[in-house]
């Protein structure tokens, strides 16, 4: 038998679009012939995908995992919204947030991940999944926080099932208070960064290109208005304020009342516990934000397909 190698496998890889485990079988399976390991896998459905790897996947799921000081959420992306009421692909994307939760690094360390109970990595799942389901897909991103001691709340906005939905979020809040407080609390606060939308968790963390790209903007605005430098440099200084409260987390006024700031909810929270609440950071992902989307008319589609009749 020939020996399997990894440049074979490679290039059985390129050629089929399937999975590296299952090319490895393939092969396997065949004697190492290339030719006879590419309709192998045809025959198993598994060189399907490459056809589809050049189609646009900017609908699918947003998925998390939490197991309290510890919380991941993933994006995987499917070409409709068909197909994420799916139970197998909604089975893929709550399997690959439970990996998450165990992985360190970007989101190619997940893919390269095992995923539970397939003898398959991540990546090699979710090829397995195009060819049966018939749509290419993409795990998009991933990204996880932990705390030493405290919760990582989270939350699904318009959720198909627990864990599930079109946004999540992930809050973390360290303290050695209640942990059911904690959790409560912190779930409110990834609701309103649901609502909310923040950039930054504070004013320390704001990108230097973009305050000064505002500043020139408020600062052009404000000349305008024909006032001294010195008005000029006050009025900035104000809207710089407003603007804070636009993109920072703890300057925004919390959804949930609409008068308490949210680094007041956090210090509220500290006092009522009688223990220090540091409110570390946030994630929010919103399904298909910055893919850029195919747009189809339908109608120049049917005209084309009766021109070839």
């Amino acid at each position: 038998m020939a020996e399997i190698t990894a440049a074979l496998v490679k290039e059985l890889r390129e050629t089929s679009g399937a999975g590296m485990m299952d090319c490895k079988k393939a092969l396997s399976e065949t004697g190492g012939d290339l030719e006879s390991a590419v309709d192998w896998l045809r025959k198993k459905g598994l060189a399907a995908a490459a056809k589809k790897a050049g189609r646009v996947a900017a609908e699918g799921l947003v998925a998390v995992a939490a197991t309290g000081t510890r919380a991941a959420v993933v994006e995987l992306n499917a070409e409709t919204d068909f197909v994420a009421r799916n139970d197998q692909f909604q089975s893929l994307a709550q399997g690959i947030a439970q990996v998450a939760l165990g992985v360190d690094g970007d989101v190619d360390a997940l893919k390269a991940a095992a995923f539970p109970g397939s003898g398959r990595t991540v990546v090699d799942e979710v090829t397995a999944a195009i060819a049966s389901i018939g749509e290419n897909m993409n795990l998009r991103r991933y990204q996880a926080l932990s705390v030493s001691s405290g919760i990582v709340a989270s939350y699904v906005h318009t959720a198909v099932k627990p864990g599930l939905g079109k946004i999540g979020v992930l809050v973390a809040l360290e303290s050695e208070g209640d942990v059911a407080r904690l959790e409560e609390v912190g779930k409110q606060i990834a609701m309103h960064v649901a609502a909310a939308n923040p950039q930054y968790l504070n004013k320390d963390l704001v990108d230097t290109a973009a305050l000064d790209r505002e500043r020139d903007v408020l600062a052009d605005q404000a000349r305008a208005s024909g006032k001294s430098e010195d008005i000029i440099s006050k009025m900035v200084d104000g809207r710089l304020r407003k603007f804070y409260e636009e993109v920072c987390l703890v300057e925004q006024i919390f959804v949930i009342d609409g008068e308490t700031r949210i680094s007041a909810v956090v210090a509220n929270l500290a006092k009522e516990l009688g223990k220090p609440v540091e409110l570390k950071g946030f994630v929010r992902f919103a399904l298909g934000e910055g893919i850029e989307k195919q747009e189809s008319d339908f109608a120049a589609e049917v005209a084309a397909a009766a021109g070839h009749a």
